[in-house]
């Protein structure tokens, strides 16, 4: 089954995403990551992005395309997650044709909403293990009281400096300029899911699984 996930920043989409990786041996498609592991990685198309990054330039539709398109051919998995692509219409209509090339299709849309005055406040409240990237909050997930990640031990915990509430209203009006078209696309396709993004962990998990199960 492979399905898209979408949610402005602090959703938790990330969270979600690990959790499917661990239950249903799904693979997690980021953009962010597959371009920084195909920097790295000295085959041909990784030169090509190692060299569109090295000069600045924007990485095309093309070059991520490619990038899923390798990992769909040469990964063993239960499903795909793609996380920070689609964002446009074009990357939609070049993903599902990708997708029927490869013999395979797009199974549900997740949206995980949130009301933003609360996902500010949340966000707002953040805080990151440096080692692993684990995520905690002030309100709802504290950082433990031995200064220890739960996940794996490190100590050095950090904030991004523009979780802040000016900097997160615009990110969020930039997401919303960006998936609105998309939100659009899914519903008339008949594939868009809504759940609460804002629901506990735990929750959120049920929910996406009752949608996924159906």
């Amino acid at each position: 089954m492979n399905i898209i996930l979408l949610g402005p920043p602090g959703a938790g989409k990330g969270t979600q995403a690990r959790h499917l990786v661990e239950t249903r041996n799904m693979v997690q498609l980021s953009t962010g990551d597959m371009l920084r592991e195909a920097k790295d990685s000295g085959t041909e198309m990784g030169k090509v992005v190692a060299d569109v990054m090295a000069r600045g330039a924007l990485v095309t539709d093309e070059i991520v395309i490619g990038l899923i398109r390798e990992k769909i051919a040469t990964v063993s998995t239960d499903g795909f997650i793609f996380d920070g692509f689609p964002r446009t219409l074009a990357q939609a209509d070049a993903l599902a044709d990708l997708l029927e090339a490869e013999g395979q299709t797009l199974d549900k849309v997740i949206e995980m909403r949130v009301d933003d005055s609360v996902l500010v406040a949340r966000i707002s409240a953040r805080s990151t293990c440096g080692n692993c990237g684990e995520v905690y909050n002030d309100e709802t997930k504290p950082i433990p009281a031995d200064g220890k990640c739960t996940n794996c031990g490190g100590t050095e915990f950090k904030r991004r400096a523009d979780d802040n509430p000016d900097s997160l209203k615009t990110r969020l009006m930039e997401y919303y300029k960006q998936t609105s078209p998309l939100l659009g696309y899914y519903y008339a396709k008949g594939m868009l899911n809504r759940v609460d993004g804002l629901g506990s962990i735990e929750q959120v998990q049920a929910d996406i699984a009752g949608v996924l199960d159906a």
